[in-house]
């Protein structure tokens, strides 16, 4: 443990070994953005994967490679091209621009968010070559707030590039904004050359498949079922039924080998301290996450041990160890095993605003219990060798306990 590499950017280092799919992968895109850099056409790529599946990794790696080719490699087909890795999430944006700065061929200037490349284009009147971008993340609705006048910004980076590489992960699309279905997504990029790919293998949680196909199972059917047998074997999963003793073992974790976070979804009134939003279960009270104006990281700062995240700030990120607060919204139907979502508790109005261009008021509360439901997924995908849960609605609370105390004694 004391050997953890807790620093984002040496997970992301482009000198890091790949597995020989990863490679395979990078050379795969490699092929595909030289054949079709001189087209008549746009030509698009895109990978397919769940949270922790190297998607990053892959991309960090692959275009390391396109930048070197286009600054160094006289002979190749990418030489001298303008190239961006469009990053739509401020906090991962940091951790590549850092990563920039500790790379030869890897320029600050290379990585930005999608709204500013479409606008600055705009201005100079000029396209690009190759497009790197997370499609989960780019919006499908303009966003006077993000200064982004379009109505599609997938399409509008089509339309100023000649190859675009895409990553998805359809459990990744948390705002009503940045909407998106595979079908949808498909209903754009099939229209052009294209070439599709899916990663599997889940790199970052030391958890059995059962496990994680647990947590599946809680976010896709919305049924809490009891814990598989080998849970815990090799990883540190836990529930509490007291969300401050979730909170003092989190701490002691974040002491033992660092990057230990509470994380939470939206469903708590505010509760104004001091001008912070807070979140209060019996003898637990912490703030909400803070707009990080540092850069470094959310996670990484030292002091946001004593903060809850959210998927606004942890998304994308390797955690260690996450207490996991299943908030008001979630409650069990008693005298079954299915879990709903009361929509009218939910408290950030930002993350689903009505899409009257995409679903009437019945489809919306059908797409804000997706969105909820994805943004816990997230959450219970960020710890690598812990995660413990604490629910809010008692019901639901009392049953994971009972299934954790027989998992514990079987």
């Amino acid at each position: 443990m004391s050997e953890l590499t807790n620093d984002a950017t040496q997970k992301l280092a482009v000198n890091l070994p790949l597995t020989s799919e990863q490679e395979k992968l990078v050379k795969q895109i490699l092929a595909f953005t030289k054949k079709h850099i001189n087209g008549d056409t746009p030509a698009i790529f895109t990978v397919y994967g769940d949270a922790g599946t190297g998607k990053s990794v892959v991309l960090a790696h692959l275009f390391n490679k396109i930048q070197l080719a286009a600054r160094t490699e006289k002979d190749s087909p990418l030489y001298q091209t303008k190239n961006y890795f469009l990053v739509n999430h401020p906090e991962i944006l940091k951790v590549y621009k850092e990563i920039a700065g500790k790379q030869a061929n890897l320029y600050k200037k290379d990585f930005t968010r999608p709204t500013s490349l479409i606008n600055g284009l705009d201005k100079k009147q000029t396209k690009v070559d190759v497009v790197i971008d997370e499609a989960h993340l780019l919006l499908s609705h303009r966003d006077a707030y993000n200064n982004f006048t379009y109505d599609n910004q997938l399409v509008e980076i089509i339309k100023r590039a000649k190859v675009i590489i895409l990553v998805f992960d359809q459990y990744q699309v948390m705002r009503t904004k940045t909407y998106w279905s595979t079908e949808q997504l498909e209903e754009i990029t099939h229209q052009y050359p294209h070439e599709d790919y899916h990663l599997t293998h889940q790199f970052r949680m030391n958890a059995s498949s059962e496990l994680i196909n647990w947590f599946n199972t809680f976010t896709d059917e919305s049924k809490v079922i009891p814990f598989p047998q080998n849970a815990r074997n090799g990883y540190d999963f836990r529930v509490f039924d007291d969300a401050e003793k979730m909170r003092q073992e989190i701490v002691k974790r974040n002491q033992e080998v660092g990057l230990a976070r509470i994380l939470s979804t939206t469903g708590y009134p505010s509760i104004l301290d001091g001008k912070k939003h807070y979140i209060k279960e019996g003898k637990f009270k912490m703030p909400w996450d803070q707009y990080n104006y540092t850069v470094k990281p959310w996670a990484e700062i030292p002091e946001t041990i004593n903060e809850v995240g959210s998927f606004y700030t942890c998304q994308g990120f390797d955690l260690n160890y996450t207490g996991i607060i299943l908030s008001p919204p979630f409650y069990q139907v008693p005298d079954t095993n299915q879990i709903q979502i009361d929509t009218s508790k939910f408290t950030d109005t930002e993350a689903f605003k009505r899409r009257t261009d995409l679903f009437d008021d019945k489809e919306l509360e059908q797409v804000k219990m997706r969105l909820f439901m994805n943004q816990i997924n997230v959450l219970f995908k960020r710890g690598i060798y812990g995660t413990y849960l604490y629910a809010h609605d008692p019901l639901l609370r009392k049953t994971l306990y009972e299934y954790y105390q027989k998992l514990i004694k079987d």
